[in-house]
């Protein structure tokens, strides 16, 4: 299962994917500037199931420009092909401001308004809840919040990095109550939309990485099967970054959405 988490410079993607995996294989970064420099992907077996967490660069990077976002785009783009089953929006629990609203706005541009049929809401520092009160609780106070949250299908959980760590499992303040939970939340949202969320353009990517697996089989027969999925990438990618030079970030981002037209520029 293929699960991309996307939200702005310091909602805390990184360490949603350390809590959901039960290990730090993603860095954290203890600054107001964005963590995550580049798009990454890891496999972990949770449960007995293979899941890759796909973490992305912040929506709002504090310093830099829109050259150094596109080989991040790309990047995710080649992770997540064909398609990931799942997107994890990342808020704080606080106030949900015009900068949120701008995050949202910026991955419905980007992915299309079918991408949040895919979406589930995970707030971070839920130390910040109030006694007593759930993560709805919370949400329910906000009308913005509110209508986010029905958009993507009624589903949010929250975690705490910090706090919730080591809290038994039968706690609604415990991490691992709230990854289960999470986790049962993805497997019915996957099941009721029938697959991924896909489009040409991922699907293509998926193609033309198989067709270049298969040539560095039979070029490099001892290689093993993780050196030609990992080589396939790096080809593939340099491939589409020689075609990317005059395309613009705004652009280039509708790759994930209805933008058929990129695919035809980046593969022809």
């Amino acid at each position: 299962m293929r699960i991309v988490i996307l939200g702005k410079t310091g909602a805390g993607k990184s360490s949603l994917a350390n809590t959901t995996f039960g290990e730090d294989v993603f860095r954290v970064y203890d600054s107001s500037n964005s963590g995550t420099r580049e798009c990454k992907a890891v496999t972990n077996t949770i449960n007995g199931r293979n899941i890759t967490l796909i973490d992305t660069p912040g929506l709002f990077d504090t310093n830099r420009s829109e050259e150094e976002m596109k080989p991040a785009i790309l990047k995710c783009l080649m992770e997540c092909a064909p398609g990931p089953h799942a997107f994890l929006i990342v808020l704080k629990v606080e106030k949900f401001t015009e900068q949120e609203k701008a995050v949202i706005d910026k991955i419905s541009k980007h992915f299309g308004e079918k991408v949040f049929r895919y979406s589930t809401i995970v707030f971070t520092h839920g130390d910040q809840l109030s006694d007593g009160k759930t993560i709805k609780d919370f949400v329910y106070q906000n009308e913005l919040m509110r209508d986010l949250v029905k958009k993507c299908g009624d589903r949010c959980h929250v975690i705490d990095n910090k706090y919730w760590k080591d809290k038994p499992q039968g706690e609604y303040r415990s991490n691992k109550f709230q990854v289960a939970q999470l986790l049962n939340t993805i497997d019915k949202m996957v099941e009721n939309n029938g697959g991924y969320y896909t489009n040409e353009m991922l699907q293509r990517v998926k193609e033309i990485k198989q067709q270049e697996g298969e040539n560095i089989r039979q070029s490099s027969p001892n290689m093993t099967k993780e050196e030609i999925r990992e080589q396939a990438k790096v080809s593939v990618f340099r491939r589409m970054w020689s075609k990317v030079g005059n395309i613009g970030v705004s652009f280039l981002g509708g790759l994930f959405g209805v933008a058929a037209s990129v695919a035809r520029i980046l593969f022809k």
